[in-house]
């Protein structure tokens, strides 16, 4: 690096950097749900467009592989060095993402997504790490809340922008990653820092991460095939007890293994398992919400991918700025009332639809309503059950338990779309107007639970501590 390039220069291309594969990867879940339709009616066969079961693949080998992979690739990233894991992990994002745009049949796109979900695990925990060593003591806060609020500016911008790129060609919505990749790759080789790597002892459980692959991929094929396969199908009732068997296969090793992709013992903290349970109910909710608006803009009311995009864009808007309003209220009340406001929000907007939802387009009665409540409800909820989570570990842990809280929250993501594709089937039409409303009233459900949830973290809140000092939760002993 030139020694003319001044301090605060590089911090800034740095945390450019940092931004520009933040915002990448976080833009990917709200222009693909967007894109999803017009995959649909490419990936056609025998005249028909291909069935919501298959395209959910598309989201959920996604999902499933990011939440297997955060805690892995963030282990060998503080054990190796941050710097080189990130880079690759760009590198294999924008790879990845050509060969999604190339894709020439679904089932090799949703392997691209898996290849492509590899590279965001290696980008999303080396990020942080990165950033906060690029920034002087000083600033290091306010870069955190910087780069906490990338996710929002993706939220409020992927609807829009997802939209535009499918009146293009949905192929798009993945070659727009490559020159993101390509220039964040360019500046990082020049300005990232070089923090110096952790010894960390052993790599986490590879094989764990296996186990949580094949027990949460089991159970969405389980729930996404059996409207067709039947409830009682041999292939049904296979993928379920492949399912328990895999998840109790991990959860065994997760209690033996010297490191565990799951450390069962910071789910004993009340706090900590409170507000990962919370995370997984209400992360179901959101995205039965979020791809069931726009299935029934594109499917139902026969809207184009940019006016969907338009018509979705107050709710993931109102995200950051309910976010940034109730920063204070965090501060002062504790995470567990906002929890509980978001929820009661949310599940209005759910309910709302489902006393209000017609087959004939009604934005301003119909949705708007609905996205404004729910937009409110996430911002109050969503953020601030992943802070409970994180803020309740003893710091020490506080990188593996931000990995296992984003972990959880893809994980819900996964489980949120099998359900909806279980309630509404294959296809969606003008006549699925009930299976809508079931859904909706199941998002609005789960909603009410974390709102529950949220009471009892304010129950379990530990005492205010002196002014300016975080508040401290007693972590409890591991028992080897």
């Amino acid at each position: 690096m030139p020694s003319t390039l001044g301090f605060s220069k590089r911090t800034r291309l740095a945390s450019l950097v940092v931004v520009l594969a933040v915002f990448m990867t976080n833009l990917d879940l709200w222009i693909v749900n967007v894109a999803l339709p017009a995959m649909g009616a490419d990936f056609s066969s025998g005249g028909h467009p291909a069935s919501l079961g298959s395209l959910s693949w598309v989201l959920n080998a996604y999902a499933i592989t990011l939440a297997a992979l955060l805690v892995v690739l963030g282990r060998i990233g503080d054990r190796i060095g941050q710097r080189p894991v990130f880079l690759a992990g760009v590198v294999v994002f924008s790879l990845a993402s050509l060969g999604c745009a190339l894709a020439p049949s679904l089932w090799v796109l949703v392997v691209a997504r898996v290849v492509q979900a590899i590279g965001a695990a290696a980008q999303l925990p080396t990020s942080l790490a990165l950033l906060l060593a690029a920034v002087p003591a000083e600033r290091r806060t306010r870069a955190t809340r910087g780069w906490a609020a990338v996710g929002g500016l993706a939220a409020a911008a992927g609807p829009v922008l997802g939209g535009l790129l499918v009146e293009v060609d949905w192929r798009w919505v993945f070659v727009v990653n490559v020159p993101i990749g390509a220039a964040t790759l360019a500046a990082g080789l020049a300005v990232l820092p070089r923090p110096a790597a952790r010894e960390t002892g052993a790599l986490p459980d590879v094989w764990g991460a296996v186990l949580v692959t094949v027990a949460v991929a089991a159970l969405s094929g389980a729930l996404v095939q059996a409207p067709d396969w039947g409830w009682a199908a041999p292939r049904t009732l296979g993928l379920l007890v492949l399912a328990v068997l895999a998840g109790a296969w991990f959860w065994r090793r997760s209690g033996r293994h010297q490191a565990p992709l799951l450390e069962l013992h910071l789910l004993r903290l009340p706090r900590f398992g409170t507000a990962n349970a919370g995370t997984l109910v209400f992360g179901t909710g959101f995205a039965i919400m979020l791809l069931s608006n726009v299935l029934w803009c594109q499917d139902v009311w026969q809207w184009s991918a940019l006016r969907t995009g338009l018509a979705l864009v107050p709710g993931p808007a109102l995200v950051p700025v309910v976010t940034v309003l109730t920063a204070r209220a965090a501060h002062r009340f504790g995470h567990g009332p906002l929890i509980a406001v978001g929820g009661v929000l949310f599940s209005g907007g759910m309910l709302w639809r489902v006393g209000f939802v017609s087959a004939s387009p009604d934005y301003v009665r119909d949705l708007l309503p609905s996205i404004l409540l729910g937009g409110a409800g996430v911002g109050f909820a969503l953020g601030t059950l992943v802070a409970a989570g994180v803020q309740s570990l003893p710091g020490d842990r506080a990188a593996t338990g931000s990995a296992l809280v984003n972990s959880v929250r893809q994980v819900s993501s996964t489980v949120g779309v099998a359900v909806l594709v279980t309630i509404v089937g294959s296809r969606v039409t003008a006549s699925s107007t009930d299976d809508f409303r079931l859904a909706w009233s199941l998002a609005a459900g789960l909603a009410l639970a974390t709102a529950a949830l949220g009471v009892q973290l304010a129950r379990t809140a530990p005492a205010a501590p002196p002014a300016g000092q975080p508040r401290p939760e007693r972590p409890l002993a591991r028992k080897e």
